[in-house]
């Protein structure tokens, strides 16, 4: 069966011609090259997400060292994790103009870089511009091209092959714990760092394997389509009927952007032709001239499109579904990053670092967020379930846990908690299925680089707000609490606004049919 327009979300062009020639399927969609991008996202997911999940070591470190408020110093580490996040829609602008291959490149140097940087800091503050900022930056722009590969090279086993490469956060959390461990007590902080970024410059070569599809591999990627995928898609979110119902987002002043593009490299060529009597002066001229020309117009396609994701008239901000999902990122992310930033200082308290130290609770979460990522990733892509289900219920599992856990004082109790914490924190890979549900392969960067920047607002003010909570109660009881109530507003979001489309679309075809 062959894809519609309405179903894929976004034109090709001649739809005709795909309806009646059937395409053989690119040997690497679903296969291939994919398995590559897979492992690339991995090894990405391990050496960024992997390390800010153990900044809780680096975090005791820093409190020692320079001696400030547990909320001051735990602004380290959200920066870091905040802007990696923040970041998204302007790394999608960057991804449009230059292609992942290269956002990923430059974001790995940037990376190592604020590593390196952050070894020789004198204060606290010197460590938001290094290791927050700069680092951060560099992670967002490696971040976002290794989800969005991704989703560019699956179709029918989208969630499973997010889920796998995602794992890289939970086997990076166990990994780089106990090496930010090892290295601290061997070499002191510093030189852990040091080596940390020496580490870093591993994304490089990570981004070098985001081998880009052709526009014809892309086209290629939907001429055959899963009735039940098809159904799942429908399902999920009602409210892309009105962006699809409008058309391409940005699809006419694309088509016109298009034209003019081609009209500007075509009097290129025509001079170029007519220079070659000029000599060689004038030819260096005219390639110099046709290069900047290329670059021009392929900023301008790319600006072009970013612009009409978000501003545009038919933008992604009039998916409904969309925006809710925006509201629950804003809320959702900082209740899985406390644990990790609060945890070992949580331990220490509790006079439980002996239990901690032989399996630390932070690696209980990492083995189970391993887990939990590829058991849903699976049981999504079965036909018979829907993604948004498991979706949900996963953050109800994980919002329950983060308000009992302060209740829980054994380390038997600590352990049970966080292991669900762990399991259902496995959702984060149905993240860029749903998306990509929701808006369409095309507008995936954009929209994803949205939901991230909405977590990266969440985990930027979570954990700090947790540590001054704790300056002023001595406890981190209502941190978890407090964090609990607003993430649980961030769900119903996600459950009233389906409903009421879905209302809205019966009265819709009532009014039609009366009609």
């Amino acid at each position: 069966m062959y894809a519609s327009r309405e179903d894929i979300g976004y034109d090709f062009g001649d739809d005709s011609k795909v309806g009646s020639k059937p395409i053989k399927p690119n040997p690497n969609i679903d296969g291939g090259w994919a398995w590559m991008i897979v492992l690339s996202s991995f090894l990405v997911h391990i050496l960024i997400m992997g390390s800010q999940m153990a900044l809780g070591i680096l975090n005791m470190e820093w409190l020692e060292e320079f001696n400030q408020s547990r909320g001051l110093t735990a602004w380290i580490s959200s920066l870091s994790m905040g802007i990696t996040l923040i970041v998204g829609p302007f790394i999608g602008l960057f991804i449009s103009m230059c292609g992942c291959r290269t956002t990923a490149i430059i974001g790995g140097i940037l990376n190592a870089l604020g590593w390196i940087l952050s070894a020789y800091a004198s204060n606290v503050h010197y460590l938001f511009l290094t290791f927050g900022v700069t680092a951060g930056i560099g992670s967002g722009m490696v971040y976002l091209p290794a989800v969005v590969m991704v989703g560019q090279y699956f179709q029918n086993r989208r969630a499973l092959a997010q889920g796998l490469s995602t794992t890289g956060t939970g086997f990076g959390a166990f990994l780089m714990t106990a090496l930010l461990k090892y290295l601290c007590t061997e070499f002191g902080w510093r030189n852990a760092m040091f080596i940390q970024g020496a580490i870093s410059l591993n994304l490089c070569v990570c981004g070098a394997l985001m081998r880009p599809l052709s526009p014809k591999e892309l086209r290629e990627k939907y001429v055959v389509r899963n009735d039940s995928e098809e159904n799942r898609a429908k399902a999920l979110s009602h409210s892309t009927e009105t962006i699809k119902s409008n058309g391409v987002l940005g699809e006419e002043p694309e088509k016109k952007e298009e034209v003019a593009n081609e009209e500007v490299l075509g009097n290129v060529q025509h001079i170029e032709i007519g220079g070659k009597s000029g000599g060689g002066r004038s030819m260096f001229g005219l390639r110099l001239f046709k290069t900047v020309s290329q670059l021009t117009v392929t900023v301008r396609k790319g600006f072009a499109l970013w612009y009409s994701s978000y501003f545009g008239a038919a933008s992604l901000f009039t998916n409904r579904v969309f925006v809710a999902f925006i509201i629950w990122a804003l809320f959702a992310y900082s209740s899985f990053v406390i644990p990790f930033i609060h945890l070992p200082e949580i331990v220490k308290q509790y006079n439980l670092s002996r239990q901690d130290n032989v399996f630390p609770l932070t690696s209980i979460i990492a083995i189970l967020h391993i887990f939990g990522k590829v058991i849903l990733g699976i049981i999504s892509d079965l036909p018979c379930i829907s993604t948004w289900n498991v979706f949900l219920m996963a953050n109800f599992t994980l919002v329950t846990c983060i308000l009992i856990l302060p209740l829980m004082q054994t380390y038997i109790g600590l352990a049970v908690v966080c292991a669900l914490i762990g399991f259902s924190s496995g959702y984060f890979s149905l993240m860029p299925v749903v998306t990509e549900d929701l808006v369409g392969t095309k507008h995936l960067a954009n929209a994803y680089g949205i939901i991230i920047c909405a977590n990266g607002i969440s985990a930027l003010f979570g954990p700090p707000f947790a540590g001054w909570i704790y300056d002023i109660t001595q406890k981190y009881d209502f941190s978890f609490y407090i964090a609990g109530l607003l993430y649980m507003v961030g769900i119903i979001f996600l459950l009233i606004q389906p409903c009421i489309q879905k209302k809205q679309s019966r009265e819709k075809s009532t009014e039609e049919a009366q009609v």
